[in-house]
C-alpha cells in the first residue's frame, strides 16, 4: 500500500464530521448574521483525493429547505472562510496535519473559488499541499 493509499483511507466519513461537525453552520451563520436562520445552505466538509504532493477537499454548501442558495452571495466565501474564526482553516489543516501521523506534513493551503455545481449545491475547494 502507497502512502497515497494510506492517506486516502484516512478521510473517512466520520473523521471529516470530527474535523468539520454540522454545528460549525449554524455557529456561522450566528457569527455572521446573529441569526441561525438567516442561512441559506449547510456547510460539510468532502474529501476528493490525494494525488501527488496534495490532498484536495471540497466544502459543500447545501440548501437549506425553503431557501434559496442562488440568490445568495457565495462568490466571497473563500475569502471569508480563510479568515473566520469559526471556519478556521488553519486549525482545521492542523487537524489534518495531525491525522497523517508522519506520512506527509501539510505545508501551505489554498481556498480555490467557488462553483455552482447546481441552484441547490455550491462549492469551495481546499487545497492542502503536502511535503513528504
Amino acid at each position: 500500500m502507497t502512502t497515497y493509499d494510506i492517506i486516502n483511507n484516512i478521510f473517512t466519513q466520520d473523521t471529516l464530521k470530527k474535523l468539520f461537525p454540522e454545528d460549525l453552520t449554524d455557529r456561522f451563520f450566528d457569527a455572521l448574521f446573529g441569526d441561525v436562520t438567516e442561512g441559506a445552505y449547510d456547510i460539510s466538509l468532502e474529501f476528493r483525493e490525494c494525488s501527488q504532493n496534495r490532498l484536495e477537499f471540497e466544502f459543500h454548501l447545501r440548501q437549506r429547505p425553503g431557501k434559496c442558495l442562488a440568490c445568495h452571495l457565495t462568490t466571497g466565501l473563500p475569502t471569508v472562510f480563510s479568515r473566520h474564526p469559526i471556519i478556521n482553516i488553519k486549525g482545521l489543516v492542523r487537524e489534518i496535519d495531525q491525522l497523517l501521523k508522519g506520512q506527509a506534513e501539510c505545508s501551505e493551503w489554498k481556498l480555490g473559488p467557488t462553483r455552482q455545481v447546481s441552484n441547490e449545491l455550491h462549492t469551495v475547494p481546499l487545497t492542502i499541499f503536502l511535503d513528504k
